[in-house]
């Protein structure tokens, strides 16, 4: 778990359903992600995937999921790299930083749950002007991958987590960014 200023982000919990229920995500925004309900029901179906959620002082604020996919997936690098899917923030706690300050911690995270990835890896419509300003101010980078999502073109973002076991920085590999 990470906590800061009462700001935590933490994988689910039982607890959390009240919150998760009551989550408020407009309709406009359905295309970009899934309604965390949604994303917490796949992650207790599948192991591969863990739901997680974001608080401020007591609040459900956001949710998102991490998985390491078995393959199969266009956007899947390689066996080292950590999914990133169904982001949001709740849309009463939308503008308030949440989704950056979420985006900042998402390193710590993933190294944490997944201490042998080496990236993050998401998709994000290419229509989703506000996310992808969002994910590059953030540090991810855009190598120019695209693959044909159900609802149109998805573009493939990748976040380099730290130094491989040879001791070469990511950026030697092919990465040009590198946070946490």
């Amino acid at each position: 778990m990470t906590v800061a200023n009462g700001f935590w982000i933490r994988p689910y919990e039982q607890d959390d359903f009240p919150a998760i229920a009551a989550y408020c995500l407009p309709e406009e925004q359905a295309i970009y992600t899934s309604l965390p309900i949604d994303v917490v029901a796949v992650s207790q179906a599948n192991a591969e995937q863990r739901a997680f959620v974001v608080y401020d002082s007591g609040a459900l604020v956001g949710c998102f999921a991490l998985s390491v996919p078995k393959g199969g997936k266009p956007y899947y690098a390689h066996e080292r790299s950590v999914l990133f899917q169904s982001f949001s923030i709740d849309s009463r706690q939308q503008k308030q930083g949440y989704a950056f300050r979420t985006l900042r911690e998402l390193p710590n995270m993933a190294r944490q749950y997944y201490p042998e990835a080496d990236e993050v890896i998401l998709t994000v419509h290419h229509t989703n002007i506000p996310a992808i300003t969002l994910y590059q101010k953030a540090g991810f980078v855009d190598r120019g991958e695209r693959f044909a999502g159900e609802h149109g073109e998805e573009w493939i973002f990748h976040l380099a987590l730290h130094k491989d076991r040879q001791g070469r920085k990511a950026a030697d590999r092919g990465y040009t960014s590198e946070i946490g």
